[in-house]
């Protein structure tokens, strides 16, 4: 029994130094023995909620049905507790950690899906075209209730993005929840190195307005994108169609800035962050020709970086659905067990000072997504919100 008292302890001991070396509460040896809480200090509340994890510890080790794993409690702990902050901030165990330290900077085969958690499951933002899961019509807004036998609502965002990567012709067994069907589908998806999409470019209008698809935010992808904005033919309308797609936030402001002369395009804030802003450079400006952007549910990350700023500036209309939320930066803390902690440590803020990942962006011309119009496809007569964004565009004087 004294070895059983001793092992809680010390699981008690490396959970509390876990959790509030992970919070940067900077406990110290001092007058309240192992931790130096201060009466009065902001540490006070920490200190009565570290009581309570001991508590329940205590409960879970003393009346639990089985002799409980310390380890896999003390695992599901850290797990449930950076979840409960945001989907990105994520526990990794010493063995996810090697894993996700080993994992080559580009080139590993992927299923082609952009994955986030709302509601404690992986959620797919939206599926690259042509990719095995677009194959499989895996759609935005399906679920991926478990990535073999394990269930989404138990791994962290970090280690789903893990499990659903790996070498070329590997698979992985989905289960995948649709809307509107009570039971998953089962699908296996072989993984593939797969290009992303074609940038996709249309003229309306007798070609005075030039659409432009992305398909994802890539450095050499907004090269193309600017080369076919100067190519345009002078008092051209730009069309900028951001639906279904991704990329990383200096993308993002990069292509807010081709259409921003001067003004603050975002800025990264955090508590304990040194706060960033990032102002429109002359230099990177190409046109001040009308602009409308098109969004929806799958717009994630960069995108809507690039969207709410030219919304909140004015310089142009926003038109579709809110889109998904994502906006943050994380930050890489290891664990003395050899695990690691990527925790959020600040957010993007659009020019209004709104946090991207906590309201997403709302169009200031809000238009349902077309259900007759399939990921991918050309924009058609059916595309409600094309419609809505070439009207509003032909009413624009260039």
């Amino acid at each position: 029994m004294v070895c059983v008292n001793r092992l809680f302890q010390r699981s008690v001991f490396v959970l509390s130094v876990s959790i509030f070396a992970a919070l940067g509460l900077g406990f110290a040896l001092g007058e309240f023995g192992l931790f130096g809480v201060h009466a009065g200090s902001d540490q006070d509340g920490a200190y009565r909620q570290m009581r309570v994890y001991a508590e329940v510890l205590q409960k879970i080790q003393s009346d639990y049905v089985t002799e409980p794993n310390m380890g896999d409690v003390t695992a599901g702990a850290l797990h449930g507790l950076l979840e409960s902050l945001d989907a990105d901030s994520s526990y990794l165990s010493p063995t996810e950690y090697k894993i996700y330290k080993d994992e080559p900077a580009a080139g590993n085969a992927q299923v082609g899906i952009t994955v986030s958690k709302r509601f404690g499951y992986a959620d797919v933002v939206n599926v690259l075209p042509g990719s095995p899961a677009d194959q499989q019509h895996v759609a935005d807004g399906d679920v991926l209730e478990s990535i073999g036998s394990q269930s989404t609502r138990e791994l962290s965002l970090a280690v789903i993005r893990l499990m659903l990567e790996g070498k070329p012709g590997s698979t992985v067994v989905l289960s995948v929840v649709r809307p509107a069907k009570p039971d998953p589908d089962h699908l296996t998806l072989t993984r593939a190195v797969a290009a992303p999409p074609a940038l996709a470019t249309q003229e309306y209008d007798n070609a005075s307005i030039l659409y432009l698809k992305p398909g994802t935010l890539t450095a050499d992808r907004l090269d193309e994108m600017a080369a076919k904005i100067k190519a345009a033919p002078k008092g051209s309308k730009i069309l900028l169609d951001l639906r279904d797609t991704s990329g990383d936030a200096p993308q993002g402001i990069r292509l807010a800035n081709f259409f921003i002369k001067q003004g603050t395009l975002a800025t990264l804030q955090g508590q304990q962050f040194a706060t960033q802003t990032f102002a429109a450079d002359p230099a990177q400006f190409i046109t001040a020709a009308p602009v409308a952007v098109l969004v929806n549910r799958g717009t994630y990350g960069g995108p809507e970086l690039a969207a709410a700023a030219i919304e909140d500036l004015k310089r142009g209309d926003v038109v579709g659905e809110r889109t998904f939320g994502e906006g943050s930066f994380q930050k890489s803390i290891e664990m003395p067990d050899g695990g690691d902690i990527l925790l959020t440590v600040a957010k993007f803020q659009s020019p209004s000072g709104a946090k991207i990942q906590d309201v997403a962006v709302t169009p200031n011309v809000v238009v349902a997504s077309p259900l007759d119009v399939e990921e991918g496809a050309t924009p058609s007569k059916g595309d409600e919100m094309l419609d809505k964004a070439l009207d509003l565009l032909k009413a624009k004087s260039a």
